[in-house]
């Protein structure tokens, strides 16, 4: 049988409806009820006297309402209350007509006390009822040794229903407390995760776009100027237009499916993010569509990187010959993969230009965040033969061997 767990509701009962009621009733209504109850007790008494009992008077009743009327207040002003019971019980008891028989004010109201009173509270009135009980029952004459265990005992047990009832009350708040604090964590964890995963959306988009976009402008501008002198390389151009503009239509579908509700289980499934495996492939892609030479070096053994640091990767060197192409003027680019015991490198050389300015632009910013998302880092600047470097560190999972398609 599975554990249930601290915060699941406990098993439901035939008295769950009845007590959930009672919470919502307005508590005077529930108090009066209870006041009722004691009062037809106590009648009852006055109406069926015992054999032998002193002559019953109007006056004997009205102290033993003085016991019951005074509850309709218990939850209110408990300590009043208990205070105004207590003078009318013992009193009661020494009138003698009709005696009490039992206690039933005294009892509901040290069980409200015990359940809502302070500290100090309960502790007096439940000091003041054991003696003044023993007391009262010593003053007659008739009193058996076992009225006294019976009336304190009594007394007692109503007060540890009341500090069981006040310590079930305690818990119940807290784990009520938790429960929202919980909730209230869950959901600023889903916020979080919610703008996180916006935030990567957007990055992706950016570099998705700006690839492609790059890309096509680079052909665009060729195309016209080849069109009569080489009509075959001006088609290539084009050609490579519509396969750039393709591949980011299918990279953005893929990603703003995300934000979509998600599909039933019977439905297409979403391709996976880019990895490391489609490295070869964006290399070869730059190169025909762009005229650029691009070259790909693999050194050291290949080692199993995290999805998201896989996908980082990739949109890192997809950003870093995106610059290239709009911004470098490079005739030549490398792309270095170095895999080392606990890290990969990725460093993006070109032969260009060079950095325009310190810093570098919203690409460049992105590449920063992206490695250090995956706990790596990125620095860039001018190559060590000119034209500019990106190089970027990323932690590598120890196991298995990655390959790289």
């Amino acid at each position: 049988m599975p554990a249930r767990s601290p915060l699941s509701s406990p098993p439901s009962s035939p008295l769950a409806p009845v007590l959930a009621r009672l919470r919502t009733t307005n508590p005077y209504a529930v108090d009066a009820a209870v006041a009722g109850l004691v009062l037809f007790a106590v009648s009852l008494q006055w109406l069926f006297p015992d054999e032998g009992d002193d002559p019953l008077s109007w006056q004997g009743w009205l102290l033993g309402a003085a016991t019951a009327v005074p509850l309709v207040w218990r939850r209110a002003a408990p300590f009043a209350t208990a205070c105004a019971v207590s003078v009318a019980t013992p009193v009661q008891a020494l009138y003698h007509a009709p005696p009490p028989d039992l206690m039933y004010g005294g009892f509901v109201v040290l069980y409200t006390l015990a359940a809502l009173a302070r500290p100090w509270q309960r502790r007096v009135m439940l000091a003041g009822w054991l003696v003044g009980v023993a007391t009262t029952i010593s003053h007659r004459e008739d009193a058996e040794p076992f009225e006294y265990a019976f009336q304190l005992l009594s007394i007692v047990c109503a007060y540890a229903l009341g500090s069981l009832t006040r310590t079930q009350r305690a818990y119940t708040a807290e784990l009520e407390d938790r429960a929202r604090r919980l909730e209230r964590e869950r959901t600023a964890d889903t916020a979080r995760a919610t703008a996180q995963e916006r935030a990567r959306i957007a990055r992706d988009m950016h570099d998705i776009l700006a690839h492609a976009v790059s890309l096509m402008v680079v052909q665009a501008e060729a195309g016209p100027v080849v069109v009569r002198s080489d009509p075959a390389r001006a088609e290539a151009a084009f050609d490579a237009i519509a396969t750039a503009g393709r591949d980011a239509m299918t990279q953005l579908r893929r990603i703003l499916g995300v934000l979509k509700q998600e599909e039933r289980e019977s439905g297409p499934r979403r391709l996976p993010q880019p990895g490391l495996a489609a490295l070869p492939g964006l290399v070869r892609r730059v190169g025909e569509s762009t005229g650029l030479v691009v070259e790909l070096r693999v050194t050291g053994e290949p080692r199993p990187l995290p999805s998201d640091t896989e996908v980082a990767a990739y949109r890192i060197a997809q950003e870093a010959l995106t610059n290239t192409v709009k911004h470098a003027y490079a005739s030549r680019a490398t792309v270095v993969l170095d895999w080392a015991e606990d890290e990969m490198t990725l460093t993006v050389t070109d032969d260009g230009r060079g950095p325009a300015a310190p810093g570098g632009g919203h690409g460049l910013i992105g590449i920063r965040e992206r490695a250090a998302a995956c706990g790596g880092g990125a620095v860039f600047g001018a190559g060590p033969d000119g034209g500019f470097q990106v190089h970027v560190r990323l932690p590598v999972a120890a196991g298995r061997r990655a390959t790289l398609g």
